[in-house]
């Protein structure tokens, strides 16, 4: 019976350092961590070899949040990541059994969550850590300045570069990735609007990490904002595809968002009306119905205005998807207090438009195209208790020096050049004119001297 017995044993023992390396083999790698700093959020991206099984769970005194990644190696530093400037510490791990354990040690509380993320065209797995600062590092509702000149507020457009951090957007020809195309345009136009006098802009974000769609409306929101203005561009499976577009709300995604509101209103911080806002959470319901309905349809009209205005700017030097503004239920559009637009800058999956849109110079004639529809809008028709419409309610100078001026029955554009001091030909080029015919009402951009 021994001999049996010996061969069962060895037989046995096999099986056990077979089972063991298969085990060992199919234990996942994390091969590759990645952080993405925001103002007010952490993100780490650990790279998978396939996807894990994970937990999440925090532990004080002191504060550490800690990540149970199930038959799983780490194959990657976590030394050198650019964390200085974060809540986290340090990172430490150990093995636990056929798993890993990965610590955060902290420097602030944070609110953390983790999930998991699908390959993509550029990335495999991957397990997503996002460190929120919470209320130490909320956005306050900001104080809007004002021109010295007047004491009336500045006018405030909320540019949103699309994208960012983990999620690059569409890449293109060569490797050009939208989050990076957007982010210059969006740093251009804010440049443009800065410079003149009675306007500010602000970015939802300043660098290369990611923001929520819902997170930027709110960044919106608190920051008193006058227009959002978010830019992206467009990708399509077929190369052929291009042209630039300009999408404001359907009324479809309105409707959506308003029941929205409704529905969370008693448990919500959000207001209506930008600035000087509305609470909803005192209100009934047919009130803050009419109220929610009043500003939406005001927010949508002026959104109309706007964005027909730039779209008819990039139409006179790129090719537009469609001849008219364009409608969907894109989430960052649904503010329904302050008017917003999307902007698809062009196909970035089509070579040409492409090749276009990673150049600073076509990044800047985007810009312009975009700025001066947003200045033309609200010289038109400037927000209330703003130093614009002060300016032009008194015809006082505004922006850079210029002033506004209403042409009136008999007037000419020679006329009006010669006596305000100006050339005809810097008269013509300050409000885009290609000839010398003007209308009776119409507002002209008048030079400084």
């Amino acid at each position: 019976m021994w001999g049996p017995m010996k061969t069962f044993g060895q037989l046995l023992g096999a099986a056990l350092l077979c089972l063991t390396a298969m085990t060992l083999q199919a234990a996942e790698e994390i091969r590759n961590v990645r952080a993405w700093l925001a103002p007010d959020n952490t993100r780490l991206v650990f790279d998978l070899s396939g996807p894990v099984e994970h937990k999440l769970f925090t532990l004080s005194n002191p504060d550490r949040v800690v990540i149970d990644v199930e038959q799983a190696q780490l194959k990657a530093s976590l030394t050198n990541l650019g964390l200085d400037k974060s809540p986290v510490g340090e990172i430490r791990h150990s093995t636990r059994g056929d798993g890993l354990r990965i610590v955060l040690d902290l420097k602030q509380k944070v609110r953390p969550k983790s999930f998991d993320l699908k390959p993509n065209e550029q990335y495999g797995h991957r397990l997503v850590v996002d460190l929120d600062m919470g209320e130490q590092a909320m956005v306050t509702k900001t104080v809007v300045p004002v021109p010295g000149v007047s004491g009336k507020r500045d006018i405030v457009v909320m540019i949103d570069a699309g994208h960012g951090g983990e999620d690059p957007g569409a890449i293109g020809p060569g490797g050009v990735r939208e989050k990076d195309v957007v982010l210059a345009i969006a740093k251009k136009i804010k440049q443009l609007i800065d410079a003149r006098t009675g306007y500010r802009a602000v970015l939802t974000r300043t660098g290369d990490y990611y923001i929520s769609l819902r997170g930027r409306t709110t960044k919106a929101r608190q920051g008193n904002a006058d227009l959002f203005v978010s830019i992206h561009a467009d990708a399509f499976k077929d190369a052929r595809a291009r042209g630039a577009s300009v999408w404001v709300l359907s009324g479809r995604g309105a409707s959506s968002e308003m029941g929205r509101w409704l529905a969370r209103r008693e448990n919500s911080a959000d207001l209506i009306g930008g600035v000087g806002s509305l609470s909803l959470d005192d209100k009934d319901d047919v009130l803050a119905s009419v109220l929610l309905d009043m500003s939406m349809n005001a927010s949508r009209k002026d959104s109309h205005q706007v964005a027909s205005r730039i779209h008819g700017n990039m139409d006179s030097f790129a090719h537009m998807h469609k001849k008219h503004v364009e409608q969907a239920g894109f989430v960052v559009l649904k503010s329904p207090d302050i008017p917003s637009i999307l902007v698809e800058t062009g196909f970035i999956s089509n070579p040409g438009e492409a090749r276009k849109l990673r150049t600073s110079s076509y990044q800047r004639q985007m810009a312009e195209a975009v700025y001066r529809g947003i200045i033309d809008h609200f010289q038109e028709k400037p927000p209330a208790a703003t130093y614009i419409a002060w300016a032009k309610q008194s015809g006082n100078m505004v922006a850079g020096g210029e002033k506004m001026y209403r042409v009136v029955s008999g007037d000419t554009l020679s006329v009006i050049a010669q006596r305000n001091g100006v050339s005809l030909q810097v008269l013509r080029r300050a409000n885009k004119l290609n000839g010398d015919r003007i209308r009776v009402g119409q507002m002209l951009r008048i030079p400084a001297g």
